[in-house]
């Protein structure tokens, strides 16, 4: 069984927080989620089933964010048992409980970031006084163009000044604002970077792809809180195993994922992208079982450079032992917690 809330803002999480922080899910599990297409396996596995029937008797509920900072402040709280969310954020998270309040478990999304501006723009000297947008302060497309612009000797801050503005915002006023001629260009998640190029004729700066090693990076991790781990072992083997069937399904059914996705994406926000906006998109990211631990660790350094996160010990961050168990029962290759797991 599956029941689904819509993304509250974050001034109405806090009160709820703040009055029913110990409320708990009798035998179930609360997951949170963002509405983009690099959350393809939360948002396929949900709409299809996959999660809750792999779940079993334990009810799955559903939470779905604008960014992933407000999803872990949800997490933090004790609103959520598990979420997918971008590995800055996860990292933001980890640091604001000292350590205790979460654990990296799995993959889910490679992939899927871009820095698209306006077609006059050509260059990152260009940037230099121009405006441009994130999805929330301290996520992990917010702390991408930070440290990128740092890279190249431009200034920012957290609060809009500096060689170039950053204005953290909602990704839907980032589209209508470009439209208008109010900012000059983003780095976004998909399949906002696609909508901003297809639909307001914005040009690709930079593809984050280009930025690492054969092209992959963390976009989107499976994390699940410390206490929900300890206390519901076997549940989080089952929601571990109900993401492997769904991004199986993903990756054997494309045409019909890219469907389901878009189907799902209108009835979360209203709006149904294109098909040209949708192949576009699809085709910027990739789904994967392997949090890519080895890419967290060098998102908590750009983190760190541009101020946005305390540098802490990160080893305990990343526990893929259930993930392992089950890739191996499923005759696949384990992937390595690049030194992030339990402290020896």
């Amino acid at each position: 069984m599956v029941a689904m809330k819509r993304w509250l803002p974050v001034a109405t999480v806090g009160l709820l927080l703040a009055g029913c922080a110990s409320a708990a899910t009798e035998n179930g599990l609360r997951l949170g989620y963002l509405g983009n297409l690099t959350h393809a396996t939360a948002i396929v596995g949900v709409a299809n089933g996959l999660l809750a029937k792999s779940l079993g008797d334990t009810r799955l509920t559903t939470q779905v964010f604008n960014a992933g900072p407000a999803e872990m402040t949800a997490l933090l709280g004790g609103q959520l048992d598990a979420a997918y969310v971008g590995p800055s954020s996860a990292l933001n998270g980890y640091v604001r409980s000292h350590g205790q309040a979460l654990k990296i478990i799995a993959g889910a999304t490679m992939g899927g970031a871009e820095l698209v501006v306006r077609s006059s723009i050509d260059s990152v000297a260009q940037l230099k006084g121009k405006t441009l947008a994130t999805p929330q302060l301290g996520n992990t497309q917010d702390v991408a163009l930070r440290y990128w612009l740092s890279q190249h000797d431009l200034k920012t801050s957290t609060d809009g000044s500096g060689d170039v503005a950053i204005r953290p915002q909602d990704n839907a006023t980032t589209l209508d604002q470009f439209r208008a001629g109010k900012i000059d260009g983003a780095w976004l998640p998909e399949p906002w970077a696609s909508r901003l190029v297809v639909e307001a004729q914005a040009k690709v700066l930079v593809d984050e792809r280009d930025l690492w090693p054969d092209g992959r990076f963390a976009s989107t991790d499976l994390v699940v809180s410390t206490k929900f781990l300890r206390e519901h072992p076997e549940t989080v083997r089952r929601l571990i195993a109900g993401e492997l069937a769904t991004n199986d399904w993903i990756s054997n059914s494309a045409v019909q994922a890219a469907k389901t996705v878009n189907t799902e994406l209108q009835r979360l926000s209203g709006a149904k992208l294109t098909d040209e906006e949708i192949a576009r998109a699809w085709g910027q990211q990739q789904v994967t079982d392997d949090p890519l631990a080895s890419t967290v660790g060098v998102q908590a350094d750009h983190a760190v450079t541009v101020g946005l996160m305390s540098a802490i010990d990160l080893r305990g961050i990343v526990d893929v032992g259930p993930l392992n168990e089950a890739l191996t029962a499923a005759g696949k290759q384990k992937v390595d917690d690049a030194g992030l797991g339990a402290k020896q």
